[in-house]
């Protein structure tokens, strides 16, 4: 921090580290979840669809609240917000540390979805409006925080669940995580006006369009039904994973690589933790370069790929471990690229309420998860959900060039005075 002569001035890198901080605190809500449902189930007898319900709440309460969250946001900053977010994350993995019912175990997901989508929303909304030069570096950067954070805490997590029962972990990592939230959200900040840079080597909007104007635009629909179908597949994977290593037989076969030796299952949880954040700065700096939806074209079509070959080859544990983290890899971007292109194309004075709104296709995408567990005990394998979260996911690529990419032209190129109303759009 340099003092000028309005005051003192923020250094934003700062601002950015402060948010991946608190993204790797919250990471485990979502990303550690997948260690804890056979652990449940084995404990309680519930069914695995029946706890599952409890993930989708979760998502579908940390995205859809994130447009409220995000007004609050750019209303009254990002400190507020973000405190509030870390003690009820807090709160809801002490709860299920204590759940004996299916019914607390979804009060808990529901209050730890909102506080989750407080720090997530807060953290990414910020970052735009402090990098509107680098938005899809600096939302990528966030992102993998949260990508990538439950990485270090895989192996921790399941010598605790191990050693000590799934209900102690639950209560140590809660009270932790929550605490260090609620500490660095005392540092967060948002950027006055003129401490912030407004070149971009992309496209951007000419003026700033508010959540109701953005709403009614078809190309905010057609960025939703991407994330929709992109989000599905992923998410699938983040809870089942345990679930299907288990189904193929292959969850503690110890795999070998780079000299290290690990259960199959720890092993890729590991490694797609880690690719899982790389991927977001990664594509988030390509796409500032490329173009958003070059790039989008690009990874979400590995993503489908890389699907479809687990579908084929994932029953044997080396390919399990690989393909895995090709899948994660090619699907952690969405995270980066379209609260980026969401900035670019609708603008940055509401940037976390608006990007809010669209990451809540990711709650969307969550209902979808139960009905994989359902449609895979009357199949017998996971096949069929793998072939069409595969196809969607091919679906999304084509969008980006051949519908995203020249409807978005319209709303970046022409002058203020002349961007497509609602109507006009059409």
């Amino acid at each position: 921090m340099s003092l000028t002569k309005e005051g003192p001035r923020v250094n934003r890198w700062l601002q950015l580290a402060f948010g991946v901080v608190c993204m790797c605190m919250i990471a485990n809500m979502q990303y550690g979840w997948t260690f804890f449902v056979n652990p449940i189930q084995e404990r309680h007898g519930w069914d695995r669809a029946a706890i599952q319900i409890a993930f989708t709440l979760f998502v579908v309460t940390e995205t859809w609240l994130v447009p409220i969250e995000g007004w609050f946001v750019d209303k009254y900053g990002p400190r507020i917000v973000t405190l509030v977010g870390g003690a009820l994350c807090g709160i809801a993995w002490i709860m299920n540390a204590y759940a004996t019912s299916l019914t607390t175990l979804y009060i808990a997901a529901a209050i730890g979805g909102t506080g989750a989508g407080a720090v997530y929303g807060t953290c990414v909304g910020n970052s735009l409006k402090w990098f509107p030069d680098r938005r899809g570096l600096a939302a990528g950067i966030t992102a993998m925080g949260f990508g990538a954070g439950s990485a270090l805490t895989v192996v921790p997590i399941q010598m605790v669940i191990k050693n000590y029962g799934y209900e102690s972990a639950f209560l140590w990592f809660g009270i932790a995580q929550g605490i260090v939230v609620m500490l660095i959200a005392l540092f967060l900040v948002s950027p006055k006006k003129g401490e912030v840079p407004d070149v971009a080597k992309v496209s951007q909007s000419k003026r700033d369009f508010s959540p109701g104007e953005m709403v009614r635009t078809p190309i905010f629909w057609v960025m939703y039904a991407m994330f929709v179908m992109m989000a599905a597949g992923g998410l699938m994977a983040t809870a089942q994973l345990g679930p299907i290593a288990k189904d193929f037989h292959i969850a503690d076969t110890p795999v070998s690589l780079l000299g290290i030796t690990l259960p199959a299952l720890s092993f890729a949880a590991t490694i797609d933790r880690v690719l899982n954040g790389v991927t977001r700065p990664f594509f988030g700096w390509v796409s500032d370069h490329i173009g958003r939806e070059n790039t989008m074209f690009v990874s979400f079509a590995i993503e489908g790929v890389g699907i479809y070959a687990l579908s084929v080859f994932g029953n044997d544990p080396f390919m399990f471990v690989m393909l895995t983290g090709l899948v994660f890899f090619a699907w952690g971007e969405i995270y980066s690229l379209f609260p980026a292109i969401c900035g670019d194309t609708f603008g940055s004075k509401y940037a976390a309420t608006n990007a809010g709104l669209l990451y809540t296709a990711k709650g969307t995408a969550a209902l979808i998860v139960p009905y994989t567990s359902i449609i895979t005990t009357m199949t017998g394998n996971w096949h069929a959900v793998f072939l069409a979260a595969a196809a969607l996911n091919i679906i999304a690529a084509l969008m980006a060039v051949l519908v995203l990419k020249p409807m978005r032209q319209r709303y970046t190129r022409a002058p203020v005075e002349g961007v497509p109303t609602p109507a006009a759009a059409h």
